[in-house]
């Protein structure tokens, strides 16, 4: 035995020698080139099987590239952040009339939804350095802790508008606070950790494993009806049914539950005749326009004068008290009259940038959970802009439902930005964003 014999050459060489007691032994293939400086002979490398699922060792070009993971992960962080410092010039721009006509200074909603972004801004900086695994841990003391302040609206702490009917808020000292917000990301935190446990313990209990995120959900869903507010009840209907639906519930008690939740639906606008006529003058030919039609027939006079550019950031002539709400839940009528249809456009395409880079990330992750909630948020933000647009634009009635990162609202942008600062810790379980994440 020769010790210490060097041994040279290169992998296809080395494997030429042969293993003892085989003969004449075929030259192993190589993908490699045959020297690794690179010679006239050196083949071109082949990946060596099929690329990573996870899309870890992926390299994209062109119009793929719209799938890679970090191009989604930077594009989700800026589109929310453009949208949430838009809505504050928004809110400046379309209440600033208002305010000087109630003697206040016309910064002063500016300055309120300001703060509210810097705060919501910091919120989704803490919760996004948060673990994931810790959010799955946590997820019943968040639910918990949601219907407790929930329940609180039916307290002496609650209050509502006396014009609406809707009693969805809490005061103390001056502080207003709308629960439903909270209830609705604690809903996408928890119930797609309930829906797996229940999965698991189906394969013994049956149908009595699902008991306790149905009673959970129904309870969070009755705490918000309660409260008369329907447009934020239809939101957390959004995000169940998305959540029993990928979360493999079972499809016939599904079937008669989404039938429930329609009866109890027309039930709720039957029993009120504010609801009924809202949703009359929605899909019927409406002649009351100093009534129920006025804010509706508004909203589309501002879009309608908007045309292609817009008549300019601040010359909307509907916010001088023509246009309700026209900070809040018809901010972006405002949006069409002062910058036209590309303003308009614009902010729909910031909202598909999110919706694509949170459904791209949550179709590549494996971890089920995490999927799970990446899609519950998207239904959640996105879906409830496309609601909150579609009352601008007269296809559904007026429900009071805000847009998010844009309407006016410090329990609503704040929790949205919280909700984007738990996706974005989420969206690093995917292997690329975390190595980069690492990295930086």
């Amino acid at each position: 035995m020769a010790v210490g014999r060097r041994v040279s050459g290169s992998g296809a060489e080395r494997g030429s020698k042969g293993v003892r007691g085989m003969k004449d032994p075929k030259p192993a293939r190589s993908t490699r080139s045959a020297t690794f400086g690179g010679s006239s002979t050196s083949q071109r490398r082949i990946p060596d099987g099929p690329p990573a699922r996870d899309g870890a060792s992926e390299a994209v070009h062109g119009w793929r590239a719209l799938l890679n993971p970090l191009w989604c992960y930077h594009g989700f962080i800026v589109a929310v952040f453009v949208l949430a410092c838009f809505g504050v010039i928004m809110v400046f721009s379309s209440s600033s009339v208002a305010q000087v006509s109630d003697g206040n200074s016309p910064w002063t909603k500016a300055f309120s939804q300001g703060a509210y972004c810097l705060l919501g801004f910091v919120a989704a900086f803490v919760v996004s350095r948060i673990r994931p695994d810790i959010y799955r841990r946590m997820s019943t003391v968040a639910m918990l802790c949601a219907l407790i302040v929930q329940a609180l609206t039916f307290t002496p702490l609650g209050m509502g508008s006396e014009e609406t009917g809707n009693n969805g808020w809490i005061g103390w000292h001056g502080f207003t606070l709308q629960p439903a917000e909270i209830t609705k990301l604690a809903l996408c935190i928890w119930l797609p950790h309930a829906l797996m446990l229940a999965r698991r313990r189906a394969r013994t209990q049956g149908y009595q494993a699902y008991l306790m995120p149905v009673l959970v959900y129904a309870v969070a869903l009755g705490l918000v009806m309660g409260g008369k507010d329907l447009g934020t009840a239809m939101i957390i209907v959004f995000i169940g049914l998305t959540a029993f639906v990928i979360g493999d519930f079972p499809t016939k008690p599904l079937l008669a539950a989404g039938g429930a939740l329609i009866a109890m639906v027309a039930v709720a606008v039957i029993v009120s005749p504010n609801r009924l006529n809202r949703v009359l003058a929605a899909y019927r030919p409406c002649t009351d326009m100093e009534g129920v039609c006025y804010q509706s027939a508004h909203a589309r006079y501002a879009l309608a004068s908007g045309g292609l550019l817009g008549v300019g950031l601040g010359n909307s002539r509907e916010k001088w008290e023509y246009l309700p709400e026209a900070h809040n839940d018809f901010i972006f009528a405002v949006i069409g009259e002062e910058l036209g249809f590309v303003g308009t456009l614009t902010v729909l395409l910031l909202f598909v940038v999110i919706a694509w880079s949170l459904l791209c990330v949550a179709l590549r992750i494996r971890d089920r959970y995490t999927s799970m909630v990446l899609v519950c948020v998207t239904v959640w933000i996105v879906g409830q802009a496309l609601v909150n647009i579609g009352v601008v634009v007269g296809v559904f009635p007026v429900l009071g439902v805000p847009m998010p990162y844009v309407s006016a609202g410090g329990s609503s942008m704040v929790m949205c930005l919280a909700a984007a600062g738990v996706a974005v810790a989420l969206m690093r379980a995917q292997p690329q964003i975390r190595a980069e994440s690492r990295r930086v």
